[in-house]
């Protein structure tokens, strides 16, 4: 059944992306359409998000920040769709980054560099990267539950000398390169939700305390990597712009969770800025209310 639902659904994908952008975003306003307006996909949550972190604004602006989110969250639908297709020079026109020179910096002393990202803009896109940098890039995913859509996606993915690994993979892919002296890049989407019962640490995200994930701060201080955040913004329809921000250049020179907490800042500002191209679909906040009396 899983290879059947592939061979069906793979050709309509592959017509998809191969429109041109013009009509591949009257399609996402299309999807936009039925995903909002008819299906309305997990609007509550969107909405229960947006009032919880912004209880000082009026709800025509959370219904106006709701709808340009839905917007935004379809094309980056069909943006992913697109990646099957889409030219190198063409996504480099799409997608820019700003100060690359810091990584190259850090390329440049030996050293490998974890990348900390947050599901903002565009996530979908930012593996073009790797046609800039001498490192193998590696990002740590849920591997799909059909495995040849599972397939798809790293293959992708590999066109731009980057590989997904699984959350078990992670460590022992990463000690084996440093033990070969390879240089790479570790793109970890830290601001998922953690386990409440397995959480290392409850830090504060848009005014309340949830459970974090530390592995990306875990593994650059095991492995001394710089740690940098990954700052997207969304320049107009179909173009981002990505820049650099040194979190810490020597991890073992800071406290426990620090770094975490620090990248946590630079996510919230983003948010701020622009607070319709954050993923608020997911319930980031559900375990707000059952904090360990140790991390209160």
């Amino acid at each position: 059944m899983q290879f059947l639902a592939y061979i069906l659904v793979y050709p309509f994908l592959w017509l998809i992306s191969i429109l041109p952008f013009r009509l591949l975003y009257a399609f996402s306003d299309f999807l936009y359409f039925w995903i909002y307006k008819v299906i309305g996909y997990r609007k509550k949550v969107v909405q229960n998000n947006l009032r919880l972190v912004f209880p000082e604004k009026k709800q025509s602006e959370i219904n106006d920040i709701t709808t340009k989110f839905y917007h935004h969250l379809c094309d980056m639908v069909v943006e992913a769709i697109k990646s099957l297709t889409i030219s190198e020079d063409e996504m480099k026109k799409r997608f820019r980054f700003t100060n690359l020179d810091l990584l190259h910096n850090i390329e440049n002393q030996g050293k490998s560099t974890m990348l900390m990202c947050a599901h903002y803009a565009s996530w979908e896109w930012i593996f073009i990267l790797q046609k800039y940098l001498k490192s193998r890039g590696y990002a740590v995913y849920k591997r799909l539950a059909n495995p040849y859509f599972d397939r798809l996606v790293k293959r992708i993915r590999a066109k731009y000398n980057s590989y997904l690994i699984t959350t078990k993979e992670t460590i022992p892919t990463l000690i084996e390169a440093k033990s070969k002296g390879e240089l790479t890049i570790n793109g970890f989407a830290s601001d998922q939700t953690a386990k409440p019962h397995n959480a290392l640490h409850w830090g504060e995200f848009m005014g309340y305390k949830v459970p974090m994930h530390t592995g990306a701060e875990m593994l650059s201080k095991k492995l001394d990597m710089p740690v940098v955040f990954l700052k997207v913004k969304r320049a107009e329809r179909g173009f981002y712009e990505a820049s650099f921000e040194l979190i810490a250049m020597n991890p073992n020179e800071y406290k426990d969770y620090e770094i975490t907490d620090k990248f946590f800042r630079l996510v919230e500002k983003q948010i701020f800025e622009a607070p319709q191209y954050y993923l608020w679909t997911h319930k980031r906040w559900k375990h707000k209310d059952i904090v360990p009396e140790k991390f209160k």
